[in-house]
């Protein structure tokens, strides 16, 4: 008798638990397996799906929609969504948490063991709300030659680079709409379901620097800049949760303002922010592949040069060691923000240009604090262009 070959269709109904969703992901997983299956059709909503002919492609759906959840664990800006976790060499060469990437990486996601272990460390560890969705993959990408002069030879390959990538997603339940039937050419009701959501947080391993494997570090995901995922950082990686770059903005300006004191002017701020912002700009055009880092020594040297005085300085650079690390690198983009200069009083904010902070001084008139914007062109309020009257 010939192998029977054809299609396999699935349907499941009830509500979402997680005994059912294994079961569910265990049967799709096998007949995706499986050489004398050619298709694997999910059906909507269990037999109503099949009587509706309402059918899904799950090696399509599924990848496609997965393949875009780990991606999103590798977007952001580097030293804010994305940060370094760097590894001891003691780590390396026999840490637990670092031994266990490793063979997560070397097993190509096949030792069972090493993924339940895993699993378990990185879901009592996770600090989110509600229910949520670990993705864990394995891939290898041939990094493309690259000549001396620059050019990518796509058919040559000087390494293969081996790496897993996790996305850690909230599963979120939807709440009940109105709709629109294609089929039946009515409004309808659209229950709600769960949804699985962007990814808070996740990581790549090992890291890909310098077109090449570096061991040493990973690269954390987290899709709030406020938050360090502390416990999942310890768990995974067995090292301390790096500052978040919020913490580090919010650190920076309190520094600033403790240290400097009554020399804290707009005039010294706004240079330290103008100093910054041209750093990042040159970088930028510069297209440097090496990410752009400052140092509160350097920042000291901006201070000094604005006619701060030298114990001021000196402290400035003793609390940025104490709070960052002695000599820390830190990326400027964590310390200002170079697309918005905003001054803030209780009752009015002024949003300047960044390029444009020299408009802007302060002033004591008749022993009241002022801040004054020099406004040549035209001026808006609320709209309507009003006119500024030449003194009397």
């Amino acid at each position: 008798m010939s192998e029977l070959r054809g299609a396999c269709i699935i349907g499941q109904s009830g509500g979402p638990t997680a005994v059912i969703n294994a079961s569910a992901l265990g049967v799709i997983r096998t007949a995706l397996d499986t050489d004398c299956i050619t298709r694997v059709l999910g059906a909507a909503n269990g037999i109503q799906g099949v009587l509706e002919d309402r059918l899904y492609d799950m090696g399509q759906e599924d990848a496609g929609r997965v393949l875009g959840l780990l991606r999103k664990s590798l977007s952001g800006t580097l030293d804010r969504n994305l940060v370094d976790i760097p590894f001891e060499t003691s780590q390396v060469a026999g840490g637990e948490e670092h031994g266990l990437l490793m063979t997560l990486r070397s097993s190509q996601l096949r030792d069972e063991q090493a993924l339940d272990t895993f699993f378990q460390r990185a879901a009592q560890s996770l600090e989110l709300e509600g229910n949520y969705l670990i993705l864990l993959a394995f891939d290898a990408y041939d990094v493309p030659y690259r000549s001396r002069d620059g050019l990518k030879q796509e058919d040559a390959s000087e390494e293969v680079f081996s790496y897993i990538v996790c996305s850690v997603c909230p599963v979120k339940l939807t709440r009940e709409t109105l709709g629109f039937s294609a089929d039946e050419n009515r409004l309808c009701t659209l229950a709600a379901d769960w949804a699985v959501a962007a990814p808070e947080t996740g990581f790549l391993f090992p890291a890909f620097d310098g077109r090449s494997t570096n061991l040493y570090n990973a690269l954390l995901y987290t899709k709030d800049t406020a938050r360090s995922q502390e416990g999942f950082v310890k768990a995974v990686f067995g090292t301390p949760a790096p500052m978040p770059a919020q913490e580090q903005m919010e650190t920076f300006h309190t520094i600033l303002a403790d240290t400097l004191s009554d020399a804290c002017s707009y005039e010294v701020v706004h240079a330290v922010h103008d100093q910054l912002r041209g750093l990042m700009e040159e970088h930028k055009a510069a297209h440097v592949e090496e990410p752009l880092t400052v140092t509160g020594q350097s920042v000291g040297q901006v201070l000094s040069a604005c006619g701060v005085e030298p114990q001021q300085v000196e402290a400035f650079e003793r609390q940025c060691d104490a709070a960052y690390g002695t000599g820390a690198d830190l990326s400027p983009r964590n310390l200002v923000d170079p697309k918005q200069l905003e001054l803030r009083t209780p009752d009015v904010t002024i949003r300047v240009s960044p390029d444009r902070g020299d408009l802007v001084e302060t002033r004591i008139i008749n022993g009241a604090r002022y801040i004054l914007i020099r406004a040549e062109e035209g001026v808006e309020v609320n709209g309507v262009q009003v006119r500024i009257r030449d003194e009397q």
